[in-house]
C-alpha cells in the first residue's frame, strides 16, 4: 500500500533518499574506476603504455598478452560502472558474461607471467631472491580470483556484487602502485602495501559516510585483501615456500 508518495510501503522520506544514495554510489564507483585506470596508466606508462617514448626494452609475447588482458579488465570495470550510472543494466549484464571469462584469462596470464619472471631471475630491488618474490604475484592472482569469483557468485545481489568487483580491481592495482614511486624515487613493500590499503580504506570510509555503516562486502573483503598484502611478502621468506617455488618454476 502506498503512503501517498515514494515507494509502496516505504516512508516517503526514506523513499526519497534512495535515488540520492544511488546517485552518490554511482559517482563513487565511477570515480574509483577512473582512479584505478589512472593508477594503472601511471604505474606502467614507462614500461608498457609509453614504452617507445621512454626507450624501454621490448616485451615478450607473454608480457604483451598479460598487459592487454589486465588493461581489458580495468577498462571493462570502468565501462561497467559507467553503464550502471547510465541505467543500462541490460548491457551491463551482457558484458558480465565476458567479464567471467576475462577473470580466468587474467588469472592464467598473471600466473604464467609470474612464473616466467621467476625463471629469468626478475625481482624488484630489495627482494631476497626471485623465488622468494614469486609469492607476491602468485598471491595477487589468488586474491584477485577469490574476490572476483565471489563477486560473480553474488552477481544478483548488486550491493555485494559491485563492492567485491571493486575490491578485485583494487587487488590488481598493487603491481602498478609498486611502480609509481619510480617517477619520484625508491618505493618498496611499505609503499606498495600502504598504497593498496589506501584504496580499500577509501571504500570503507565512503560506505560509513554515505550509508552509515560499512557493507559486509567492503568490511570482510577489504580486511581479507589488506591482511593478504603483508602475508604475500612474508610467505616468500619462509623455508616452506622456497621448495614450492622451485617446483613451480621447474
Amino acid at each position: 500500500m502506498s503512503t501517498g508518495s515514494g515507494i509502496a510501503g516505504v516512508h516517503p522520506a526514506i523513499a526519497g533518499a534512495v535515488p540520492v544514495l544511488r546517485a552518490r554510489d554511482h559517482r563513487f564507483f565511477t570515480g574509483m574506476a577512473i582512479a584505478a585506470t589512472l593508477t594503472v596508466f601511471a604505474g606502467f606508462a614507462r614500461t608498457y603504455y609509453l614504452r617507445s617514448a621512454f626507450g624501454s626494452p621490448e616485451l615478450t609475447t607473454l608480457l604483451h598478452v598479460h598487459g592487454a588482458l589486465s588493461t581489458s579488465w580495468i577498462l571493462l570495470f570502468l565501462t561497467q560502472t559507467s553503464l550502471v550510472s547510465a541505467r543500462r543494466t541490460d548491457l551491463h549484464r551482457r558484458l558480465g558474461v565476458a567479464g567471467g571469462a576475462l577473470v580466468v584469462a587474467v588469472m592464467v596470464a598473471g600466473y604464467l607471467t609470474a612464473i616466467a619472471g621467476a625463471r629469468r631471475g626478475a625481482a624488484p630491488q630489495g627482494a631476497a631472491s626471485p623465488l622468494a618474490f614469486l609469492s607476491v604475484p602468485i598471491g595477487t592472482v589468488l586474491v584477485f580470483g577469490i574476490l572476483a569469483g565471489a563477486g560473480l557468485y553474488w552477481r544478483r545481489r548488486s550491493e555485494t556484487h559491485k563492492r567485491l568487483m571493486l575490491l578485485a580491481t583494487i587487488t590488481i592495482l598493487t603491481p602498478a602502485i609498486a611502480r609509481v614511486p619510480r617517477w619520484f624515487g625508491p618505493g618498496g613493500p611499505p609503499y606498495t602495501i600502504g598504497g593498496t590499503c589506501l584504496f580499500v580504506v577509501a571504500c570503507m570510509a565512503y560506505d560509513r559516510a554515505a550509508h552509515g555503516r560499512i557493507h559486509p562486502a567492503f568490511l570482510w573483503g577489504g580486511l581479507f585483501l589488506m591482511l593478504s598484502l603483508p602475508l604475500r611478502f612474508a610467505v616468500g621468506n619462509t623455508d616452506t615456500w622456497l621448495p614450492v617455488a622451485r617446483w613451480l618454476t621447474e
